[in-house]
């Protein structure tokens, strides 16, 4: 199974491209979507060539995930934290966007390999915003001592209207995940995927993975919750966290891949729709060519009837006898 990466290429190769032709004052004004309709947009003008605005506009949240000042709760701490001297977060955003962030690329350090790794990081602007009240949870998770003023109850943005809970305790974290597909072969082909999932989790060597649950029906940690977050046609998936998951850096990893599960599971679906679209193929093309062969040869059949072909002629009695001497 393929993992999705946590940074935009396509933003870092924007980035080390306009890096390269720093000093050609060249505009750039670029839009695109990524998965979850996560939109971007990156400008530089003539008049600040070294100066790379990027905004970012967030998937539309439903009622029950509630947005403070248009990001996610502890969104802005952890652009500090992530991205410390390096970019300044512009107040108010561009119109129609979330966030907007400037970087002054001139300041980057000299040093090629630190500065690959600052450019990374802000490729990953996606997973430290969206990720950002789940990291404050599951730190609250390795450090035993939960976290103040927060609900018992957390939902958490993830797709345009939807969004996932998170149940946090003293001991553990329960992640629930509502799975809806707008196609009905994608959510046959989820709800299998789904319980395969929770089957690979009892093997011997996944003894140590966070326990993963699946149920058709709402889980008791979403009792209080609202219907319209309830209805899912793929049922629910529960991963639940304990503190040896998020210990030291597999804190990135695990926040990483909770807030992209659905897109993860959304991805494998159409792999497998795709492998059995070409598995079909295949299968007809084998059949038309063995019913190709099964046909008769017109062209020897017609010269063998003209070589057995016998025609009889009328003779005359005369002309009987003088065959017959």
């Amino acid at each position: 199974m393929i993992l999705l990466q946590s940074h935009s290429r396509f933003l870092l190769q924007t980035l080390l491209n306009r890096l390269q032709n720093l000093e050609k004052a060249v505009e750039l004004d670029c839009h695109w979507v990524e998965f979850d309709d996560v939109r971007f947009h990156v400008q530089v003008t003539m008049k600040n060539s070294h100066h790379f605005f990027l905004s970012v506009s967030l998937p539309t949240p439903p009622p029950e995930a509630a947005f403070y000042g248009g990001l996610p709760f502890g969104a802005i701490e952890a652009i500090k934290a992530a991205y410390s001297g390096i970019v300044q977060i512009l107040d108010p955003p561009r119109d129609g966007f979330n966030l907007t962030l400037r970087l002054n690329l001139s300041k980057l350090p000299p040093d090629e390999e630190y500065r690959q790794a600052i450019l990374v990081k802000i490729a990953s602007v996606r997973e430290v915003v969206l990720g950002a009240p789940l990291r404050v949870i599951l730190k609250g998770l390795v450090s035993r001592t939960g976290v103040a003023n927060i609900d018992k109850l957390v939902a958490l943005v993830h797709r345009p209207k939807e969004s996932y809970f998170l149940f946090p305790q003293a001991e553990k974290v329960t992640v629930v995940f509502p799975m809806r597909f707008n196609d009905s072969i994608d959510t046959v082909l989820a709800t299998s995927f789904l319980q395969e999932f929770v089957e690979a989790r009892r093997t011997a060597g996944l003894n140590n993975a966070p326990l993963c649950l699946w149920s058709p029906t709402p889980p008791v940690e979403l009792e209080g919750a609202p219907a319209e977050a309830l209805s899912a046609n793929a049922g629910f998936a529960t991963i639940v966290i304990f503190p040896r998951h998020v210990e030291g850096k597999k804190l990135d990893r695990t926040v990483w891949s909770l807030s992209t599960f659905h897109a993860y599971v959304s991805y494998h679906v159409k792999c497998s729709e795709g492998f059995m679209h070409t598995r079909m193929r295949r299968r007809v093309e084998s059949l038309i060519q063995a019913l190709d062969r099964a046909k008769p040869d017109v062209e020897n059949s017609n010269s063998k009837k003209k070589g057995h072909n016998t025609s009889f002629k009328r003779l005359s009695l005369k002309e009987g006898r003088n065959s017959l001497k």
